[in-house]
């Protein structure tokens, strides 16, 4: 199986990533992707960019070195109503939004219930595309209550294979995760969550626990390009502007 385009992946602008989005994009086409999102964090991150800065995507092309680039956010999940900490006073919409929940932008508790609610709102959200890294160990939700909502709501569950090595006791709710998407026949993206240039295009965990479950590509949006760009035109603003 190939996945032809990383999806989360963060630069310099997140000044906790440390290349730049050319760097990205030549490792990209060394991998081999057919397609690149930019989804630095979100304002409440600490060191995020602001505003400005996401207002200015609009300056990326479309395709550089023939990879196609998306125009994305990585949004903070604030607390249990859903909220979202994405700009909204950006000139030209998204193409991709990533809502994920971090332990320094989220005000909630961590209990099941409350976590629970939280992605039950998120999945409600007109603006996002993604479900973040959401096997965290201390972010745990009810799987088989919400995963089947953000599939009636045409959001992709990621599979984070940066998670497997930087977000410890998340295993076992990846796999969780993968399994009752495969159950209710949930889409999911596969993404490496880069934050060097040298972990863009690189998905070996990932994969490894999706082989483990027997998960069917038909259901890995970024597995196929065709598949992958009818998402885009059904759900984002990519083929619109």
């Amino acid at each position: 199986m190939k996945i032809i385009a990383d999806t989360h992946c963060h630069t310099i602008a997140s000044t906790h990533a440390y290349s730049t989005i050319m760097e990205n994009i030549h490792e990209a086409k060394k991998q081999g992707l057919y397609a690149l999102a930019v989804t630095d964090h979100s304002e409440n991150t600490p060191g995020s960019p602001g505003t400005w800065y996401f207002d200015n995507l609009k300056t990326l092309p479309r395709e550089v070195e023939g990879i196609k680039i998306l125009r994305g956010v990585e949004a903070n999940v604030l607390d249990a109503k859903g909220g979202i900490d994405i700009p909204k006073d950006i000139n030209v919409p998204f193409d991709w939004v990533i809502a994920s929940i971090h332990d320094v932008t989220y005000s909630g508790k961590h209990g099941i219930e409350e976590c629970t609610q939280t992605w039950l709102n998120i999945s409600k959200n007109p603006y996002v595309n993604v479900i973040g890294h959401s096997g965290l160990a201390s972010f745990v939700y009810d799987y088989e209550k919400v995963i089947p909502e953000f599939g009636r709501n045409g959001k992709l569950v990621e599979i984070n294979n940066s998670s497997f090595y930087v977000r410890k006791g998340s295993e076992k709710n990846c796999k969780k995760i993968a399994e009752i998407c495969k159950k209710y026949e949930v889409s999911i993206v596969v993404n490496s969550d880069s934050h060097f240039c040298t972990q863009v295009g690189k998905f070996d965990k990932a994969l490894e626990l999706l082989n483990e479950v027997n998960f069917p590509e038909n259901l890995i949006i970024n597995a196929d390009e065709k598949r992958f760009e009818k998402y885009l035109r059904e759900y984002t603003k990519f083929f619109t502007i």
